[in-house]
């Protein structure tokens, strides 16, 4: 997937003004893996990073010790090692005080799941749950499946690529087992073209330039009718496209106001709205608060958020 990946000490763009840092994944050079393990020190210090920032990447985390907070989008999650958490493209996500956190990584883009293409969808949803407590035996688990991928990647030995994809593929579909949560099996009925119809859908309208986008207009992206998206979308979630848009549209500007500096009518503008008390009704509606009570109680906004980064 191209602006994925770059190599090491290759700048960071600066994000548009008032938007959150995106990250692209470095690779040792061109033609290179799109994957990364190691720990924490051996990532970098961006690993740990205090400030709002999100990924063209996904990345899976095993914290092992530690203590503070992980805030993925506007969820809090205590580090009380062992976790596993889950973070997919798009999502914005910081570490808040405590020591550490400690342990592993493992991060891969999207076109590094080629062997595997379910394994988007799971991934999707374990993003979605983000944070996964584990217990003694299911920590050994992941514990030793991290460490085997930290030193495939390491050694690089022959046909590591396939063993890399392989390893990851049995962390993905174990961690869709984890006790108390849902698994990445597919919805009935959402098989073939309508299945991949819905995941287009899904990955669109996580998009920052979608919002106020209409289903037709989501539908002629994607070269189906609307009708034809409406039915692959409930089959595969069990709701409506239309209401999936609103989501996204309400989720963009949770984030543009509790991350960034922008006025309620840029973050209105930014949202496809014209009218920035059209948008503030709309927010209301949908969230039960105004946009600046919202931004009261969940903003978190660095005063050096909008400057340049020095690397990727």
């Amino acid at each position: 997937m191209r602006g994925t990946t770059v190599l090491p000490g290759t700048p960071g763009l600066p994000p548009p003004a008032g938007d959150v840092p995106l990250h692209r994944l470095e690779v040792a050079g061109p033609g290179s893996v799109p994957f990364a393990a190691g720990t924490f020190q051996a990532v970098g210090p961006l690993s740990r990073w205090d400030r709002p920032h999100r990924h063209t990447f996904y990345e899976i985390v095993h914290v092992s010790a530690g203590s503070g907070t992980h805030v993925v989008d506007l969820a809090r999650w205590p580090v009380r090692p062992p976790h596993l958490a889950v973070i997919v493209p798009g999502q914005v996500h910081h570490w808040e005080g405590g020591r550490g956190p400690e342990g592993t990584l493992v991060l891969f883009t999207d076109d590094f799941l080629m062997d595997h293409p379910g394994d988007r969808d799971v991934l999707r949803r374990l993003g979605e749950q983000c944070w996964f407590e584990l217990d003694t035996e299911h920590d050994r688990s992941v514990r030793r499946l991290m460490g085997e991928l930290v030193a495939e990647h390491r050694q690089r030995a022959p046909g590591h690529e396939s063993v890399l994809r392989a390893l990851l593929h049995v962390l993905v579909v174990r961690a869709a087992r984890l006790p108390g949560r849902t698994g990445g099996g597919r919805a009935p009925g959402a098989q073939g073209r309508p299945a991949a119809v819905a995941e287009a859908f899904t990955r669109l309208v996580s998009r920052p330039g979608t919002a106020g986008r209409t289903v037709r207009e989501c539908a002629d992206h994607l070269g189906v009718t609307p009708g034809y998206l409406t039915q692959a979308v409930r089959a595969a979630t069990g709701r409506p496209p239309g209401r999936l848009l609103i989501e996204a549209r309400v989720y963009q500007a949770q984030r543009l106001l509790a991350h960034t500096e922008l006025s309620v009518r840029q973050v209105a503008a930014r949202t496809g709205f014209t009218d920035p008390a059209y948008f503030s009704r709309f927010f209301r509606r949908e969230t039960g608060s105004s946009p600046g009570d919202f931004r009261k109680h969940h903003g978190r906004r660095h005063p050096s958020l909008e400057a340049p980064l020095t690397r990727a």
